[in-house]
Parts: C-alpha cells; structure tokens; sequence
C-alpha cells in the first residue's frame, strides 16, 4: 500500500494532461514528500467543471472502524473508573483517514464510485516500503517507482467533499475535503518490493477520462496492474521527513 509519494510537475501539465478549466491550487510548488493527512493536489469533478485543488489526503474510515476504536476507549477509560458518554466518545473518535481503497464492493465505498466522487492524483514517482533493504537497527527504507523518466503520472482516486470528523485531537471536529486512491494487485516491477498491493495507476490520457467521466461498469475496468512497461524501479531519494506513519486500507 503506498503511503508516500511525490509530485515533482507543475500545474499547467497537470491541466493540459486532464482537461481541469478550473485552477484553485494557487502557486504550486514541487512535493517531494506527500505524506497521509497532507495536503496534496487532486483534479477532481465538481458541478462548476473539472478542477485542479489541493484536498487532505485520506478518506473517511468506515463506521465500523471508528465504532470499534471508540469501544476500545471506552473500555479502557472504564477500568480506570471514568464515567463515559459512549456517544460523544464515538464523535470525537478521532479519523486518521484511509489512505488506499482495494475491497470497491464495500458498502462504505459504494456511494462514492459515482463520477461526481472520481478524482485523478497527480504523481511522479510512489514510494514502497523495502524491507529486504533495511540496515540492522536501522530504518525502513522506500522502494521508488514512477514512469522511467519520472514524467507525469496519475492514481485513479475518490474524493469525498466537505466531510465532518476529528483528524487530530488537537484540531478537535474539522470540516473537509478528503480524498484517496485505488490498489491493486502489484505488477511485475512492483511485487518483488512489495507483494501485496500497488496503487491504481492511469496509463495514459485516455485512461484518465474514461475515469472522470465513464460510468462505473466501464470505469471498475481500470483497477487492475500497470503494464509492467510502464514502470521502473527508480533510484532512491534521501528521506526529507523522519516520520513513518502508519499505513490504513481498507
């Protein structure tokens, strides 16, 4: 599951590569590090037109998620002899967000597979974490992979607008735009780093209009490996951010 990855283009190829007529991006600087819960840009569908905008990275968490996170609260603020409103408790649950969707027949994604939810995530290379390479004691490093020029390139994403919910406890109930991209199983070049997913990556641009705009049946098609091809195993980047968070799928 790719929880890091980077947008090192600029928006102009971004509109042109998406027929986005909408900007609100602002002055878009390269992204070497694109981490959960980040802002990040995405070129989604609005009832205005296609639109270029930078929207938090993580989509809402099942229900079922959240209500087993705020039990576990709850039961442990019992044994220390608490008292607990279970019902604020499961409001103020704090959502991390899911970064990866694989399993779409869920009921908790089914309501957003509609093109009015789609989006496109522009990238230029995603990050793998790459056990087999780590040093002992030392820390995980990322596997890279993206086009073999680095050019530009686009995950099949969902985004959900103006959600309510607690990212961070310190922020306390936020309203949102949110957003986050298809796996799948991994390709050739992919699956020896990692065996168990890759993110759903558009191979060219008309990949990327039948996901903005045909309807699902056609749409589903697209979530399957890269040709392997298309990717290579770029070489690795120095860490800018010594943080690993955790990963979420769903």
């Amino acid at each position: 599951m790719c929880n890091l990855y980077q947008m090192m283009s600029n928006q102009e190829a971004i509109r042109a590569n998406t027929r986005a007529m909408i900007d609100s991006s602002g002055n878009m600087e390269p992204l070497q590090e694109i981490w959960p819960d980040r802002m990040a840009p995405i070129v989604r569908n609005t009832p205005a037109g296609r639109e270029l905008a930078n929207v938090r990275w993580g989509l809402p968490s099942s229900s079922k998620a959240l209500f087993d996170a705020a039990t576990k609260r709850a039961d442990g603020l019992r044994k220390k002899g608490r008292t607990v409103d279970f019902d604020e408790l499961l409001k103020m649950e704090p959502d991390g967000g899911t970064t990866n969707v694989r399993n779409v027949s869920s009921k908790h994604w089914r309501r957003w597979l509609s093109v009015e939810n789609r989006c496109v995530v522009p990238f230029t290379r995603f990050a793998e974490p790459d056990p087999a390479n780590k040093p002992e004691g030392g820390r995980m490093p990322n596997a890279w992979f993206g086009a073999p020029d680095e050019s530009l390139m686009f995950f099949a994403g969902l985004w959900v607008p103006q959600w309510t919910c607690v990212r961070k406890i310190k922020e306390g109930l936020i309203t949102a735009d949110l957003f986050g991209f298809l796996t799948t199983e991994p390709n050739a070049i992919v699956a020896p780093i990692h065996q168990k997913a890759m993110p759903v990556v558009l191979a060219d641009l008309e990949e990327v209009e039948t996901w903005l705009s045909a309807p699902w049946e056609e749409a589903s098609k697209l979530q399957r490996p890269l040709a392997d091809h298309v990717l290579a195993l770029l070489p690795p980047v120095e860490p800018l951010t010594p943080v690993d968070p955790q990963p979420t799928l769903i």
